[in-house]
């Protein structure tokens, strides 16, 4: 191979690839439309639509992988669509909808989430293409929007206006925050391989899953958005039982040699 050809090989290729660009640009339109909404104090809107923009997320990096088409370009252009959508639209959303009340209180947690979201995107761009499990570390910026997200949809299925000063929402949007920006176990999506035979029982809980959606999607969303929670925090903590565990031992087995 001549100097010429490994020249143009190093080359970067022009242009982008249209599909999947376009439909995470779709992602960030729904996040920029949450955002009005939000303003315009129409906050279900903003909540289905962050709902809608953690769909559009799933499929641009989906599509992207199945049709070979992924690239720095789209990565990139992916985390900041991640942004607004899921850091910005969601913080504006919240601190509207209750943290407004609490004053320097409630700015300084809805801009807590933005950083931190700002602070995971960052950290996982840098950690991509490492080898490691295909766990998260820390808890995926959508999924903390969609959780704020579910708890607006959910309120609005049952009640009307806008919730009263309660201390409850800066702290779940400080802990979200915190959540993101930690070291702790957070599975997602990607670590299921579609291409592989699963066990039969996989397919009843997916299709369970989707009969629960379709029969009363916004406590679905609520309840399946806190289990995410919940099941993180719990699966930590066993994890770091185990963990001290395991060195109390090694740290016995090393006293009983000496």
């Amino acid at each position: 191979m001549t100097a010429k050809h490994k020249r143009e090989e190093k080359k970067p290729k022009k242009g982008v690839y249209l599909l999947p660009n376009t439909i995470t640009l779709c992602g960030m339109f729904a996040g920029f439309f949450a955002i009005l909404s939000a303003i315009n104090g129409n906050y279900l809107n903003a909540a289905w639509a962050i709902i809608i923009a953690n769909i559009f997320d799933g499929l641009d990096g989906w599509i992207a992988r199945l049709t070979n088409t992924s690239t720095r370009f789209g990565i990139e252009l992916d985390s900041l669509s991640d942004l607004v959508a899921f850091g910005v639209a969601p913080s504006v959303m919240i601190y509207k909808w209750s943290l407004a009340p609490f004053g320097r209180l409630g700015w300084a947690a809805a801009f807590l989430f933005v950083a931190c979201g700002a602070l995971r995107l960052a950290r996982f761009n840098i950690q991509t293409g490492a080898p490691g499990s295909k766990a998260f570390k820390g808890m995926p910026i959508p999924g903390a929007a969609t959780i704020l997200a579910s708890m607006v949809i959910f309120y609005y299925e049952f009640w009307t206006g806008i919730p009263g000063k309660n201390i409850f929402f800066p702290i779940i949007t400080i802990l979200l925050s915190l959540l993101m920006v930690s070291t702790l176990r957070y599975h997602g999506l990607k670590e299921i391989d579609f291409r592989e035979r699963k066990p039969f029982w996989v397919l009843i809980v997916f299709v369970l899953v989707l009969f629960v959606l379709f029969v009363h999607p916004p406590t679905a969303i609520f309840i399946f958005a806190m289990a995410y929670l919940l099941w993180g925090i719990i699966e930590n903590t066993i994890l770091l039982a185990k963990r001290r565990k395991l060195k109390q031992i090694e740290q016995q087995s090393i006293e009983s040699k000496e």
